[in-house]
């Protein structure tokens, strides 16, 4: 669910630390957000999905439902952006938060700066384009996949994918290379507006979660391959 477009970008802050959650909403609010916040997990769902968002800010740790359990719950009906917060930082929290649909992950250390950073990096990929506004873009396509920049729509044989915005990200720049080899740095550097570690796993997740919803075989694929330390493409039918 998006919101219609306004001056403020509307925020949902979902974290049971009603003094922190306060200093994001003092922070964020003079930025250009009307910040909303929610302190536990059914009220998180209840105001992820009932209401329209430009972006959710998740804690893992909440009572009620952890962040894991909301983030599913948000995902069955909503492809708002999400930007997980864990005070473990526990790699494995990042990895699984991201094979639930989180579009970003951070640890409770962040800066206000990288946070603002990211919240804009994931609201930016999520903002769609009218049909006939200057800038648009060709669809995509290949073989019986359809990538639309414009209207954020990906579509095989005809039947529209769920993704998240990072994960259509992803599919829209190996559809733009397809037949040559992206690497990881190469995607991350592409959808990104910040530095990565060089290791980071994010994006094998968001690969393998994107083979998923094409109902694509890592053995045997139809759309994307993996070339072993060097990076994926996207196959091109026509060309051997």
């Amino acid at each position: 669910m998006h919101p219609e477009p306004s001056n403020a970008s509307r925020l949902l802050i979902v974290d049971d630390d009603r003094e922190f959650a306060a200093l994001l909403r003092d922070y964020l609010g003079p930025m250009g957000y009307d910040v909303q916040t929610a302190h536990d997990g059914p009220q998180g769902v209840a105001r992820a999905t009932g209401e329209s968002w430009h972006a959710v800010i998740l804690d893992v740790m909440l009572p009620g439902m952890d962040g894991f359990e909301v983030l599913k719950r948000i995902r069955k009906d909503s492809d708002v952006p999400v930007l997980m917060l864990t005070s473990r930082g526990d790699e494995m929290d990042r990895i699984v938060g991201l094979e639930v649909g989180a579009d970003d992950y951070l640890p409770k250390t962040f800066s206000m700066r990288e946070l603002l950073a990211r919240l804009r990096a994931v609201t930016r990929r999520s903002v769609i384009r009218p049909a006939g506004e200057s800038g648009e873009e060709p669809e995509v396509v290949v073989g019986s996949l359809r990538v639309n920049p414009n209207t954020r729509v990906a579509l095989v044989d005809n039947h529209p994918l769920a993704l998240t915005p990072v994960e259509f990200e992803f599919l829209l720049c190996l559809a733009k290379a397809k037949g040559r080899v992206k690497s990881r740095e190469q995607l991350l550097d592409e959808i990104r507006d910040r530095e990565w570690e060089v290791f980071d796993r994010s994006v094998d997740v968001h690969i393998a979660a994107l083979r998923k919803k094409l109902g694509d075989d890592a053995k045997e694929p139809r759309f994307i391959r993996t070339l072993r330390s060097v990076g994926y493409l996207l196959i091109d039918p026509e060309r051997p």
